[in-house]
């Protein structure tokens, strides 16, 4: 099996990228607060009859009195480590009043790559958001790529983790099905476009719980409107909490599937 689609792993962040404000602030529509939380995944491999945990994945908030922390710790199992091999950690850094993304942070070990990918958002323009993104990519121990990107959207614009939070409050109750929005993401190799499709209601097994969600479809292109990846799948629960519940894409071989396995102990206020 190849994980080079960590994204499916990260993505479980990325479930409702998307915002009805035109405004530079995406997250100006946010009424509610999150109090430190810890959510738990388990990151399966299924291939025909092969249905076997590849990795797990941890979810951690916490604020002060001007900010939210986030982060997003990911690992490989030790039989797919003889495969391929993933360590990530994503930090990001949001305003505690809106849930504006001020910083963004990937540090991955997949493979024989290491990368570190830093965003830096900077509100100035009115009506617009710019940021500074660098990417940093050591391959067997040897410097391979050292860029620095200026990168600018209109609007709105989000990262692989900052987006998860404020995006949770969404009413996608009052949403039709079919229902198609989008939202530029930046990270320290490019910008891209994602579009939500918004499926409808859907009961999730999970645990032997058949839990009500709304199931979401979304897909990542490029400038020239080329996808950068498969289309991906997500059910995220339809009460208040809007925890993402399951997660799933295509690999070149099998697929991967996410799973919410429950609530960790909550992180200490900063």
């Amino acid at each position: 099996m190849h994980l080079r689609n960590y994204r499916l792993i990260a993505a479980l962040l990325l479930l409702l990228c998307l915002s009805s404000s035109t405004a530079a602030n995406p997250g100006a529509a946010v009424t509610n607060k999150f109090e430190p939380e810890t959510l738990n995944y388990k990151v399966m491999f299924k291939w025909g009859l092969i249905n076997k945990q590849a990795g797990h994945a941890r979810l951690a908030l916490t604020h002060d009195s001007r900010h939210y922390h986030a982060q997003l710790a990911a690992s490989s199992e030790p039989w797919a480590d003889k495969f391929f091999k993933v360590r990530d950690t994503l930090n990001g850094r949001m305003t505690y009043a809106d849930f504006t993304p001020l910083f963004y942070e990937k540090i991955a070990h997949e493979g024989k790559d290491h990368k570190h990918d830093v965003v830096t958002y900077d509100y100035s323009v009115p009506g617009k958001v710019s940021a500074k993104c660098t990417r940093k990519v050591i391959t067997k121990g040897k410097p391979k790529i050292d860029e620095v990107r200026e990168m600018e959207s209109d609007g709105a614009a989000v990262d692989m983790l900052t987006s998860f939070y404020y995006m949770r409050t969404l009413p996608f109750n009052e949403w039709i099905p079919g229902q198609t929005q989008r939202i530029d993401i930046f990270s320290g190799k490019r910008k891209e476009l994602l579009s939500i499709t918004y499926n409808g209601t859907e009961n999730v097994d999970l645990d032997g719980r058949r839990i009500p969600s709304y199931h979401i479809t979304f897909t990542f292109t490029s400038k020239g409107g080329a996808k950068t990846s498969d289309d991906m799948e997500a059910w995220i629960a339809a009460d208040e909490s809007r925890i993402p519940l399951r997660m799933e894409g295509n690999l070149p071989v099998g697929k991967v599937r996410c799973f919410f396995t429950g609530k960790g102990a909550s992180p200490a206020k900063k």
